[in-house]
């Protein structure tokens, strides 16, 4: 072979590769990535939890405790912190809350791993211990499900609102009474026959500046923060025609011109352009539709016709607000302008203009065979206020559809934790081998959770922790943290409960992410893909 020839990895891949192995430069480093991501997010767990002020590379400004937010909006680049974020994403699908308890767990869990590594321990035997110690996990987290629980009326709006407090305070406290109630009563009355089938989608949340969240109501229908162009603002059993594009007449896509010698040919060729619209409009109103919806603008001469034939006039810019409200309607959009078909029109029950807090809202109201659909009015003083509590109520409504699957539920404030900790720490004394080690790490690692509640409220951690252990040894497997006072107490007879089904997914979830980021023990990564070169001054292409 000549000299000079590269071999192993640099001959196989292209120049400008990296590559790194070995405990020190793949493992530990991948660590470190996650215990950061963990470290951005751990201190806005709870109720009491620090906001984030976030500015993602549209530059648009967020300040917001919700960890989903968060780590979408930092668009973490480093491929480790990137399954972890993954696995939030993937509680936040499945659930629709928990994903900080993902992050501060995962990230707790390979900081204890860390340690584990440099005593010596192989990755493989802290990776097998974790599986060990999770599958226990699950166990115990079933037998900590609070009695009575299993079987709820998911149409009692006392218990479902109950129910909801945890979810909800978590996100933003001092508001969870009132909100609970909103969104028990939002998705009470959307909720079909069969539970299993709730649909989120059917509950909107919409934000109306100014007054205070104690402002805020449920509306039976669809709210859209618009009103109509012409004088007609209600209608009732309308049929529905809508549109992608505007209500006005077509433009050529080439110039034209045209040669007028007399007035009355240019009042002639007014007159064509204006019966031709009359027309198509007449056509729409002739279908039995009564409203029309735009997706772009309304002409002044396509108003007035729509005005002479009945017709109700709605703009949606929005290609979404107009895609909803095709659903809700059962609509379906025409491309072109023109008189619609019978199976393409849509069906409202009702539709007019209400004004909610000296705004005009088009309010949709539908019977509950046709699709039910109920609307949260939130009010409140700052947008940056309305969308925290926005986020609260959409986790709560995750939540509820959550409960119509399964309504097993849990002591809050760290309770199930501090248990998980307790009793998994007593598993790993039983265990013989190297595992015991990782599993006594893994049941370190549920501290995290009563830990930050106790520092993001202000309360001395150590003394926290240590009175919940007490309390836990004693018997009291429900004692959780009260953050007002810190001293250990069963938060369940307050009404603060936490989802069995989000802990579940999130110990699985995070222990997931933990065991895949341990078993990577190299780092390749090719050359990245650059475009085309910017062109030099006078010099030759080829």
């Amino acid at each position: 072979m000549a000299t000079g020839m590269p071999y192993g990895l640099q001959a196989m891949l292209k120049d400008g590769h990296k590559h790194f192995s070995g405990l020190q430069d793949a493992v530990l480093k991948n660590i470190d990535a996650c215990k950061g991501l963990a470290e951005i997010t751990r201190t806005s767990l709870g109720p009491n939890g620090m906001n984030k002020m976030v500015i993602n590379h549209l530059e648009k400004l967020f300040v917001t405790s919700d960890a989903s937010t968060i780590v979408s909006e930092l668009e973490v680049q480093h491929p480790a912190a990137k399954l972890l974020v993954m696995s939030a994403k993937a509680q936040e699908a499945e659930i629709g809350d928990g994903t900080n308890l993902v992050l501060t767990l995962g990230g707790e869990l390979l900081s204890n791993a860390e340690s584990l590594l440099r005593d010596g321990l192989l990755t493989a035997e802290v990776a097998d211990g974790y599986q060990k110690a999770c599958d226990k996990a699950l166990e115990v987290l079933e037998t900590l499900v609070l009695p009575g629980t299993a079987d709820v009326d998911v149409r009692d709006k006392k218990e479902i609102a109950r129910r909801l407090k945890g979810s909800i305070s978590s996100k933003i406290s001092g508001y969870e009474d009132l909100l609970a109630g909103l969104v028990a009563e939002a998705c009470i009355d959307v909720c079909p026959k069969n539970p299993n089938n709730f649909n989120v989608d059917n509950v909107r949340v919409i934000k109306i500046q100014g007054g205070t969240l104690g402002d805020s109501s449920v509306v039976k229908g669809m709210v859209l923060k618009r009103d109509t162009e012409g004088t007609i603002k209600a209608v009732e059993d309308a049929k529905v025609a809508a549109y992608t594009q505007g209500v006005d007449t077509s433009s050529t896509d080439t110039k034209g011109t045209v040669l007028i010698k007399s007035a009355e040919e240019l009042e002639n060729y007014s007159k064509s352009e204006e019966s031709k619209l009359e027309e198509y409009i007449k056509g729409i109103a002739d279908s039995g539709a009564r409203v029309v919806l735009s997706g772009s603008s309304v002409g002044e001469m396509a108003l007035h016709f729509c005005e002479k034939f009945g017709l109700m006039v709605v703009k949606m810019p929005s290609k979404f607000e107009l895609a909803r409200l095709c659903r809700a309607t059962g609509a379906t959009a025409r491309a072109s302008f023109g008189a619609p078909a019978a199976d393409e029109l849509g069906f409202a029950k009702s539709l007019r203009v209400q004004e909610i807090g000296g705004t005009n809202c088009l309010v949709l109201a539908q019977d509950s065979a046709l699709g039910a659909i109920a609307t949260i009015v939130l009010r409140g003083s700052t947008d940056g206020f309305l969308d925290d509590v926005e986020r609260a109520v959409n986790n709560a409504i995750n939540t509820y559809k959550a409960l119509c699957r399964d309504s097993r539920m849990l002591a809050g404030g760290g309770a199930p934790e501090m248990e998980l900790a307790r009793q998994i720490a007593d598993f790993a004394k039983k265990q013989t081998g190297l595992e015991q080690y990782a599993i006594n790490k893994y049941a370190e690692a549920f501290e995290v959770v009563p830990r930050m509640l106790a520092e993001n409220s202000g309360l001395n951690a150590t003394d926290a922790v240590s009175a919940l252990y007490s309390a836990h040894a004693a018997g009291q497997a429900n004692a959780g943290l009260d953050v007002d006072g810190g001293a250990p107490i069963d938060l369940s007879a307050q009404g603060i409960l936490d989802l069995y089904s989000t802990k579940w997914w999130a110990v699985r979830l995070a222990t997931e992410a933990a065991v895949t980021v341990l078993k990577v023990d190299q780092i390749i990564m090719a050359k990245q893909a650059g475009g085309p070169k910017a062109r030099g001054g006078d010099g030759d292409d080829d």
